[in-house]
């Protein structure tokens, strides 16, 4: 059987029906709607009809419908056009706290204009109680927005009850129908909504088209500014093609409704008893009763959805909302329903469609319940039979890879900013200046150097995870100038999930990679956890005289990076499936490569600043050097150093989720030029255990790097010290 699509929540194809509708105007029906001519008609006629399909599902007047660019476009203008309307009458909104992003977003958006933003909570199963929007009312509230059923969990709102509340009140309503248009019934007027919208390819009609239900006599703001389209609301010439898509998938949804509820609620009741026969540990998120007949959440106990979907990948599903998948962090949705971390984190979406058929859900229901059976206490995986290290898989075992891992850069600042000053005055590096490792005077000759870093697995092969986590804890001593001495492993283990076997392969890679360095490992620590993550604590010794921090970078300087870049997104490439066996090897054999030669070298040279790239990735470290430095940097996107395939990998999807924070936290005070989105990712790709970022003088770094390609070092210079500054960064 091919892949078994259970993401109809996520997306639907489109209806043959429904591209039969489409054709004519693809290829034949070309003309401007707004035209007088016969072409433009023709065009005209095909929007008009479809304004009248989608107001027949809605029960309104076609008049009563405005077509737009999707749900995320609909609900941007009734929320912003609602309340920019209504700002003399006041300046309150209420949302519930499971509204999707497109709502959230907006409404914070408002809070920056001025509006005050009330959440009414849930209860466990994601219910929002009318009585607490009657107590979030005020005399400044204006608006109101609640979703009609849940996108992640299925449920169903009281927007009916909710509404009578509102318009008691003298504010609107309005309702996110994305998820529930053409799975039950929306009827906009036994609801009593005020404004609703919709998303055509929740519903089998082409991405990028939706509309918006704004009722007779509701006055909204214009947010796109043109001519007078779409009942001058919405400038900008009308999207026939998609328009008349989605006319006709609203009238199979009206035709097909029940019959689809009736196919999809049997289909879920078979899914759900098929998991309480074959596994004894998950949880049903969600109304038991009151929601959508095609929605399935599954909390799976101290498991994580990224990794059970890695490990099933015949399965199409969402970890949460798909707009999110990918992004680290617990749901939101589930937070606000109070569901505890041990299933929060192990959730997982599956969705039915109408072309679902009884044999994938059996189907799909015998890959769910071997694969968590295999990652869950007594599986098979710790058999004799598969309990050998060479047989795992660690990236299916964990949430996220290496160093991407690591706390978001944003968050991690506002948690140090709280920590003391030290006043020991034999520190001489500590979490100030956000270095690669502590620094404390023995005397005035010697000073040991000591740092801690450990992450989850970033390959498959536990050997090399465990040579990889070496290398990577080793670098933060090289990055200082300093020598390795010993080090203390770091162990966190799933004895229950993973054999023992895996546990011994890990420290052998990091045992023969302490080996390389010429330091002993003299003991540790490890406790049980629910993914394997290891590491090092690495003591070494520097002269006080000598260290190179990452605050002495100066004007001119040029920066010398001394790996290719690309780690993330290539182990985000493996997880998926995505990544070439030449460019995994090649990715491994980067990060098993130790700094110890490039600091070394590095020591001979007039060094100014020196730091490691991992988790925070290249313009993220760069910053954080700069910043200690109190200088500017420009750095080349040409001349930098990418590992084989990265940028295709990219392309296809691969982007971790440290990479992405990394991006968002780094647009405060870097200027990416003209970069790509994919090309700017790539330059905050977050990194583990990757090169020494060198800051030195020019004429130094010519020597320096021709010394590090006669060791057969991948460097180059890709960048220089601009000046005096902030920690500003450009890339050209």
């Amino acid at each position: 059987m091919d892949q078994i699509y259970l993401d109809y929540n996520a997306t639907t194809p489109i209806d043959p029906e429904v591209a039969a509708e489409m054709r004519p105007y693809l290829e034949e029906y070309f003309g401007n709607p707004s035209s007088m001519h016969s072409f433009g008609v023709k065009s005209r006629e095909a929007v008009e009809k479809a304004r009248a399909r989608v107001a027949m599902l809605l029960n309104c007047l076609p008049q009563e419908i405005i077509f737009t660019s999707g749900g995320t476009e609909s609900n941007n203008m009734a929320l912003k056009g609602a309340a920019y309307a209504l700002r003399s009458k006041g300046n309150h909104i209420i949302i519930s706290a499971v509204e999707h992003p497109a709502v959230t977003e907006v409404v914070n958006y408002l809070g920056t204009k001025g509006f005050e933003i009330s959440i009414a909570p849930v209860d466990e199963s994601g219910m929002v109680d009318p009585e607490d929007i009657r107590n979030l009312l005020r005399p400044g509230t204006v608006l109101v927005s609640v979703m009609h059923a849940n996108n992640e969990v299925g449920t169903i709102q009281p927007v009916k009850a909710i509404a009578a509340i509102v318009h008691q009140h003298g504010a609107l309503l309005h309702t996110d129908a994305a998820q529930s248009a053409g799975k039950i019934p929306v009827d906009v007027q036994d609801l009593g909504v005020d404004l609703l919208s919709l998303a055509g390819h929740k519903l089998y009609a082409p991405k990028g088209i939706g509309a918006l239900y704004i009722r007779k006599g509701v006055k909204i703001e214009k947010l796109i500014h043109g001519a007078d389209h779409e009942q001058n609301l919405r400038a900008g010439t009308e999207n026939v093609l998609e328009i008349a898509g989605l006319g006709k998938a609203c009238e199979l949804a009206f035709k097909r409704q029940e019959a689809y509820r009736v196919q999809t609620s049997a289909l879920k009741k078979k899914f759900i008893e098929g998991l309480s026969a074959g596994l004894i540990n998950f949880r049903l998120n969600g109304h038991p009763e009151l929601a959508l007949p095609n929605t399935v959440s599954v909390g799976f106990s101290n498991l994580n959805a990224q990794t059970i979907l890695s490990a099933m990948p015949q399965l199409a599903a969402s970890a949460g909302a798909a707009c999110h998948t990918g992004d680290a962090g617990d749901s939101s949705v589930l937070g606000a329903m109070k569901v505890s971390p041990e299933y929060a984190r192990g959730t997982i979406r599956f969705s039915l469609g109408y072309t679902t058929t009884v044999e994938e859900v059996d189907e799909a229901l015998r890959i769910i319940v071997q694969t968590i059976r295999s990652l869950t206490p007594d599986a098979s995986l710790t058999s004799p039979e598969s309990g050998r290290a060479e047989a795992v898989k660690l990236t299916r075992f964990t949430h996220g890879l290496g160093c991407a891992c690591k706390i978001r850069p944003a968050d991690l600042e506002k948690v140090l900013a709280g920590l003391p000053p030290v006043t020991d005055p034999n520190v001489l590096v500590g979490a100030e200046k956000r270095d690669d490792a502590a620094v404390y005077k023995i005397n005035d000759d010697l000073a040991i150097v000591q740092t801690v870093d450990f992450f989850t697995p970033v390959v498959d092969d536990p050997y090399t995870f465990g040579a990889i986590a070496a290398a990577n804890s080793l670098s933060d001593v090289y990055a200082m100038g300093g020598q390795a001495s010993f080090a203390l492993n770091i162990a966190a283990f799933p004895v229950n999930r993973l054999p023992l076997d895996v546990l011994n392969e890990i420290v052998r890679g990091a045992s023969d990679k302490a080996a390389e360095a010429g330091i002993s490992i003299l003991g540790g620590h490890s406790i049980e956890d629910n993914e394997p993550k290891f590491g090092m604590v690495v003591t070494g010794f520097v002269n006080p005289r000598s260290i190179v921090s990452n605050a002495g970078a100066r004007p001119g300087d040029a920066l010398v990076l001394t790996k290719p870049v690309g780690t993330g997104i290539i182990s985000t490439a493996t997880k998926m499936g995505l990544a070439k066996e030449e460019t995994i090897r090649e990715a491994e054999k980067v990060m098993m490569t130790l700094n110890k030669v490039s600091s070394e070298l590095m020591l001979r040279r007039k060094v100014n600043a020196c730091t490691d790239i991992t988790g925070f990735g290249l313009v993220g470290h760069l910053h954080e050097m700069a910043a200690a430095s109190g200088v500017d940097a420009s750095i080349e996107y040409q001349r930098i150093p990418f590992i084989s395939e990265v940028l295709s990998l990219a392309l296809a999807g691969a982007i971790p989720g440290g990479t992405k924070a990394n991006y968002n936290f780094a647009l405060q005070w870097t200027d990416f030029g003209q970069l790509t989105r994919i090309e700017k990712y790539l330059v905050c790709d977050a990194q583990s255990s990757g090169g020494l970022l060198v800051s030195l003088p020019a004429q130094e770094a010519e020597i320096y790097i021709a010394a590090l390609h006669e060791n057969d070092i991948r460097s180059s210079v890709i960048g220089y010290i601009t000046g005096k500054g902030t920690g500003l960064i450009s890339v050209v």
